[in-house]
């Protein structure tokens, strides 16, 4: 648990003379970083500590600046139904603006209504059904060939198999030295978005993260030419060429603009949450065996040839694994928004161009709201509990409102085709008394790689789950 940073209880800022709001209160913490490094270091502890001491809505002073902490559903709701237009997408702008800039999630209002619109195109059910057969194919080619019987560090596998996949199925490319450069200027550019020194110094994330964009803006430009020609069926031709029955489609800015950031959003959000689930299916390995019984009844399909989306479907056990994994190591850990304009929350003043964010990892670990929260328990979403149905806000792990993952239906059957894959071929261990550190200063990420052993399921002995890495 993250200590308390000693400073008095303050409000962000006195509402209006006759206002029946309450102030926002907080406290500013060290003198000049605040409580930038708990925010950085122990991920949602920060906001689960303020929310026993002040509520769902309060401020910390975190990066300079003093951000309100919107926690728990009612909260959520507030800010991302967004009915009095006060919550701007421009709090995105202040972590990841320079790098994914006019990226969808950084639209608003009728403009962000037009470009998703016209993308939505992009993520038509037949098209799904296309990228995964693609996706597929990689999986089926590389899980397999994967270290048995060792020690092997699965989220860099993990993450390199991702990044495959989104150079496949977004850009139509396969991993080459140039492929590479362009999935190194993505890291560069993502990690910036954390960057402490937020001027370009050479050598740090700011300035790399900068020179990374521009990486990306040439590659994707020069290539639009061939793919407006192509009949391709990878995201990138899609988005060359999807039109609305209205006729409205993408200009070249765009385009490049959505392929750097749907880039971004799809190889990161997968590759966390897939490598979470090998972790928690790894320490319990009853719902391992229980995922994997789905999987090989799925008979020839699973032997034969890589899984298709209503294969996908078909495996429910999975799904409520996936749904926990992404509660309990949240892939966007928060969402910024900034206001432009006073508005209440929840009986709080919040004053114009003031920082929001909601909490998204924090609101899933809410005791009030979910039984025994750091416990692994996929069947909580399950018949009859379906805890996470107590709000509508309750599971923010895609977000919400207007701005909820336009790919979310992608990035879960992508996990799903993996874990499937994966669990007909291997059986996952960590010794029983492993337990992962999630490094947070940029999104969660395993601080050690998250080494497993992966035991040929062809190897009969029994599963002992204090076998693994020493």
């Amino acid at each position: 648990m993250l200590p308390r940073i000693p400073g008095a209880a303050r409000p962000l800022a006195e509402p209006p003379p006759g206002s029946a709001l309450e102030p926002v209160m907080g406290e500013p913490g060290l003198p000049v970083i605040g409580q930038t490094l708990g925010f950085m270091r122990q991920g949602p502890a920060l906001s689960l500590s303020q929310h026993r001491r002040f509520g769902p809505v309060s401020w910390a002073n975190v990066f300079g600046m003093r951000m309100v902490l919107a926690l728990g559903p009612e909260a959520a709701q507030v800010v991302l139904v967004n009915k009095d237009k006060a919550y701007s997408q421009s709090g995105w702008e202040w972590f990841i603006g320079p790098f994914f800039k006019r990226g969808l999630m950084l639209l608003d209002g009728e403009e962000h209504h037009l470009h998703r619109r016209i993308m939505q195109e992009a993520f038509t059910r037949p098209r799904l059904e296309s990228y995964l057969l693609q996706l597929g194919e990689l999986i089926d080619e590389q899980v397999p060939r994967w270290p048995a019987d060792e020690p092997f560090l699965i989220f860099p596998a993990i993450k390199r198999l991702s990044l495959d996949i989104a150079t496949s199925v977004f850009m139509g490319a396969r991993r080459t030295e140039e492929t590479e450069r362009v999935a190194e200027a993505f890291e560069d550019c993502v990690r910036a978005g954390l960057a402490l020194v937020r001027f370009p110094v050479p050598g740090l994330r700011w300035h790399r993260g900068l020179r990374s964009r521009r990486v990306l803006e040439t590659y994707f430009r020069d290539r639009i030419p061939e793919k407006r020609a192509s009949d391709d069926e990878d995201l990138f031709a899609a988005l060359c060429h999807v039109e609305t029955d209205e006729g409205q489609s993408f200009g070249d800015d765009d385009i490049v603009n959505h392929m750097i950031f749907l880039m971004m959003a799809a190889h990161d959000t997968s590759t966390i949450t897939a490598t979470a689930a090998c972790y928690f299916l790894a320490k319990h390995p009853e719902w391992q065996e229980r995922c994997r019984a789905e999987s090989q009844a799925l008979g020839d399909l699973a032997a034969d040839r890589p899984i298709d989306l209503p294969g996908t479907e078909k495996l429910e056990s999975l799904d409520l694994v996936f749904n926990e994994a992404m509660r309990l190591v949240t892939p966007v850990p928060g969402m910024a928004r900034r206001t432009v304009r006073d508005t209440d929350l929840l009986g709080h003043h919040v004053p114009a161009g003031t920082m929001v964010t909601v909490s998204t990892w924090a609101s899933h670990l809410l005791p009030e709201l979910w039984s025994d929260p750091e416990t692994f328990d996929p069947a909580r979403f399950d018949e009859p509990r379906r805890e996470d149905k107590q709000h509508r806000f309750a599971n923010l792990a895609f977000g919400g409102g207007v701005h909820k993952c336009i790919g979310m239906h992608f990035g879960r059957a992508e996990v799903k085709a993996f874990l499937h894959r994966l669990l007909l071929g291997f059986r996952i261990e960590v010794p029983a008394d492993y337990e992962v550190s999630w490094d947070m200063t940029s999104l969660p990420t395993p601080a050690d790689g998250l080494p497993v052993v992966l035991r040929p399921l062809d190897d009969q002995s029994t599963p002992d789950p204090t076998r693994g890495t020493p």
